[in-house]
């Protein structure tokens, strides 16, 4: 915990930069699941007051990062195969969901956006960046839900992301996973060009399915 350093951002206001820290620091596995998270070290860690900390750690307790435990104070959060299997079951019914919608609604704009999205994500998986990737893997699942042109449904997906975002970092700092990735993503895409929502459905359905598995071999590892 001593090592941490603030990423400081003149645009935000200190809660969201402590926020941003610790949150980085917790998914890169600085910060370790059981690990207290003590308002009085992290602020003098951190150079900061203990008021920007609770908020923060109030933050990453609405995301699923952080938990309070009773007579010990906020904690990491653990992962669990139940949380995750949760979290990514509900993903699933609305991911494949939007994929149906998008094969009614998607225009042909957008499948040239999606295409975009697709060879971004084959460059930058290139590079090794945790961060980098999981933002071009975002990019892409959020031009599937804006295809389906179903705003209720985005809200519910965007209400999602930041439950999701820790299983996506652990599966993506595997790169035995990408080759598998870029193919589903492309498979994707070309069901939506054809609007086969059969074929689209289950192609989504294995994504989904496969990044389970992976989370959940990982989660029993750490055990």
């Amino acid at each position: 915990m001593e090592n941490l350093e603030l990423n400081a951002n003149a645009y935000l206001p200190l809660r969201d930069v402590v926020f941003n820290t610790l949150r980085e620091a917790i998914l890169r596995g600085d910060l370790k699941p059981g690990e207290r998270l003590m308002e009085l070290q992290l602020a003098s860690s951190l150079g900061v007051s203990r008021t920007p900390i609770r908020e923060a750690i109030r933050m990453l307790q609405q995301e699923g990062l952080a938990v309070t435990v009773p007579r010990k104070g906020a904690e990491v959060a653990k992962m669990t195969e139940k949380d995750m299997e949760d979290v990514l079951k509900i993903r699933e019914a609305l991911e494949i969901l939007a994929v149906q919608l998008a094969c009614d609604n998607i225009e042909n704009e957008q499948l040239m956006l999606l295409e975009e999205k697709v060879e971004k994500f084959r460059i930058v998986v290139k590079t090794g960046e945790i961060k980098q990737i999981a933002e071009a893997d975002i990019e892409f699942h959020d031009m599937l839900y804006n295809a389906a042109q179903n705003p209720k449904l985005v809200v519910m997906l965007n209400h999602l992301r930041e439950q999701i975002y820790r299983y996506r970092i652990e599966y993506l700092k595997d790169e035995q996973n990408y080759p598998r990735l870029i193919q589903e993503h492309g498979q994707i895409l070309e069901g939506l060009k054809k609007r086969d929502k059969e074929y689209v459905s289950e192609t989504m359905k294995h994504h989904m399915l496969n990044q389970a598995n992976a989370v959940k071999n990982i989660i029993r590892s750490q055990e």
